[in-house]
C-alpha cells in the first residue's frame, strides 16, 4: 500500500509540473499576444492605418512603434522646410500630428521635433528616410506599399497646404511639390 501512496504522489508531482510548465508556456504565449496588440495599436496610431494585414507584417518585421513615429514624421518636416522657411501653420499642424501619434510633450521624440522645427534637419536624415522606405517595401503587399503611401503622403501634403495662400491660391508651392513628388516616388 505505501508503494501506492508514493507511486500516487508522485504522479501527482509528475502532473502539477506539466501543467505548471503548460502554464508558464501559456502565460507566455498570452505576454507575448499582448505585447504584438500594444506594437499593433501603436502602429495603428501613429501611421493612421487600420488594414490588419499591414500592421501584422510591420510587427512580424518587428519595427518599432518608435521607428514608425519617426517615420512617419519625417516626411512632415521635409515638406514644410522644402522652401526654406517653416511657416507657424505647417509648424502647428506638425505638432498637431506628432500628438496625435502619441508623441508627449517632454518625450526625447518631442525634444528632436522641436529641433527639427527650429533648424532645418541635415539632407542625411531624408536619404536615411529614403533608405528605410527602400528596405521595406520589398517586405510589403502591393496593398500595403499603397495604403502605407496614402497615408504617409495625405499627412505630408496637409502640411505643404496648411500654409495656405491666398484665397487657397498656390497654397503649395513649387518647392513643397517638388519634395512631395521625392516622397511618392519613394514607394514606386
Amino acid at each position: 500500500m505505501n508503494d501506492a501512496v508514493g507511486l500516487r504522489n508522485h504522479g501527482r508531482a509528475l502532473e502539477e509540473s506539466f501543467f505548471e510548465r503548460e502554464n508558464q508556456k501559456l502565460l507566455a504565449k498570452l505576454r507575448e499576444q499582448g505585447e504584438r496588440d500594444r506594437k499593433r495599436a501603436t502602429l495603428r496610431e501613429a501611421l493612421r492605418i487600420d488594414d490588419e494585414d499591414v500592421l501584422d507584417h510591420l510587427v512580424a518585421l518587428d519595427v518599432s512603434p518608435e521607428t514608425i513615429v519617426a517615420f512617419s514624421l519625417v516626411p512632415l518636416v521635409e515638406v514644410a522646410w522644402a522652401d526654406g522657411e517653416i511657416q507657424p501653420k505647417e509648424r502647428d499642424a506638425i505638432l498637431k500630428a506628432a500628438v496625435e501619434r502619441g508623441v508627449g510633450h517632454d518625450s526625447p521624440t518631442a525634444h528632436l521635433l522641436s529641433n527639427w522645427l527650429a533648424m532645418r534637419p541635415d539632407p542625411q536624415l531624408l536619404e536615411t528616410w529614403m533608405a528605410y522606405i527602400e528596405e521595406l517595401k520589398p517586405s510589403l503587399s502591393e496593398a500595403s506599399r499603397k495604403e502605407m503611401k496614402k497615408s504617409v503622403m495625405g499627412r505630408a501634403r496637409a502640411i505643404a497646404e496648411a500654409a495656405g495662400g491666398f484665397l487657397g491660391v498656390g497654397s503649395i508651392s513649387a518647392a513643397e511639390k517638388k519634395m512631395l513628388d521625392e516622397l511618392e516616388w519613394a514607394f514606386e
